[in-house]
């Protein structure tokens, strides 16, 4: 049960965002191609009424009878409602604060305004109007994305990437390497889809994969009906993963089912070892190859943000790697490699990151990547270069909280050395 003085809080700003929302609804419903006005204003409000009922219900009751996948399309479907409102607030203020300037205008400069306002509304549909379209425009679209994108969460792409390092040792060069992240077992709804995305895994044939974190959102106990699927992912030179911040459940209450937060990650260590995953807990293994050696470090999660944990010890990972020529660390958060990687360990060649899904939301196209997450991680999916060092950022796996992806889906990263 959550704090009735916080969903008190949450439900008072939905019923005044959909009272701003409504005015400026009310101007398009006012124009000529609407017909029945008060049946438009009592769908509105019929929406808006069961929003609340069902967010209410959601977070405070124990509905498990709906089932797993009905409870997470009704937790999409009221925050994408909210969103889009909020999106289509925001046309609604810019129209509004141009009337606060007119009218400002008009106190100052009476006779002048009149005029330019009688021009303006003789010219058809008013600015207001206009915006009002817009506003309603842009929030359905998005609105619209976001359940297009349902379709999307299991729809895996394999991203082929070739690195090119000078002091890669030959033995090397040609080095196949999978890496995936953030699989996040406890969002999966379809077990088929899912493996239909270890199939492909495996179909690329690498010599090496590589998982940055986050195996569950909160519990062991999650990876119960897929430890066996996973346990197909198998490499010639090893299987070998981390942890992210989801993976120490962090982010629920404890004990739960009997079960305190130091056995749940007990159990989800002893996950890894049953799918016969090494997990690197800040240390690191020799990669032998003909005879030559490469380090590949392992972190547990470390992050610059406030919100989110710094477990990782990046100075007992690298003890011992000095003299390994070339450097592979997989460290489950990405703002890890400006803040402490590029700095302090220059000589580690490449960074392995995930953890933020690039949003599940953006836009990718040739020369040109965007998505609301780029304000808060510079580096958030795909490669990033600096010098002779590199980071990638694999978008992950699976989903979290959002049941889709728009625009950026789920990856599968194949990465060869060069």
């Amino acid at each position: 049960m959550r704090s009735p003085f916080g969903v008190l809080i949450f439900i008072s700003i939905m019923l005044l965002l959909d009272l701003y929302v409504f005015q400026s609804y009310k101007r398009v419903v006012q124009t000529p191609i609407v017909k029945n006005k008060q049946l438009v204003h009592t769908f509105y409000w019929c929406v808006a009424a069961i929003s609340i009922v069902v967010f209410f219900t959601l977070i405070n009751t124990d509905i498990h009878f709906l089932g797993k996948q009905t409870r997470a399309y009704l937790f999409a479907f009221v925050f994408g409602l909210i969103f889009a409102k909020f999106l289509a607030s925001l046309f609604f203020l810019m129209d509004d604060l141009r009337r606060i300037i007119q009218w400002i205008l008009n106190l100052l400069f009476t006779k002048s305004t009149q005029v330019n306002n009688a021009s303006n509304d003789s010219q058809g549909i008013s600015r207001s109007v206009f915006m009002s379209w817009l506003g309603l425009a842009a929030g359905s679209t998005l609105f619209g994305s976001l359940f297009y994108g349902f379709g999307n969460k299991y729809r895996y792409q394999i991203i082929k990437q070739k690195l090119s390092f000078k002091n890669l040792p030959s033995s090397f060069k040609g080095l196949k390497i999978v890496h995936i992240s953030d699989i996040h077992c406890g969002s999966f709804l379809d077990k088929r889809a899912v493996e239909r995305g270890v199939n492909m895994i495996m179909e690329q044939n690498a010599d090496m994969v590589l998982f940055t974190g986050d195996l569950v959102n909160d519990k062991a106990s999650e990876m119960d009906d897929y430890k066996e699927l996973f346990s197909k992912i198998k490499a010639p030179l090893g299987v070998y993963s981390t942890l992210g911040n989801h993976d120490y459940g962090d982010y629920m209450q404890w004990p739960n089912e009997g079960i305190s937060k130091e056995e749940n990650l007990k159990r989800l260590k002893q996950v890894h070892s049953d799918m016969g995953w090494r997990l690197l807990m800040n240390e690191h293994v020799s990669i032998e190859r003909n005879g030559e050696k490469m380090a590949l470090l392992g972190v547990e999660n470390w992050s610059s943000k406030g919100r989110f944990p710094k477990y990782g010890k990046m100075e007992l990972a690298y003890k011992g790697s000095e003299s390994y020529p070339f450097k592979i660390l997989m460290s489950h958060d990405p703002s890890h490699w400006h803040a402490q990687v590029r700095k302090d360990y220059p000589d580690v060649d490449l960074t392995l990151s995930g953890h933020t899904h690039g949003m599940q939301f953006g836009v990718e196209l040739p020369g040109f990547k965007w998505s609301p997450i780029q304000y808060i991680y510079k580096e958030w999916a795909g490669l990033y270069e600096e010098e002779v060092k590199k980071l990638y950022v694999n978008r992950g796996f699976g989903f979290l909280g959002y049941p889709g992806r728009v625009g950026v889906l789920p990856e599968i990263t194949v990465l060869e050395l060069i």
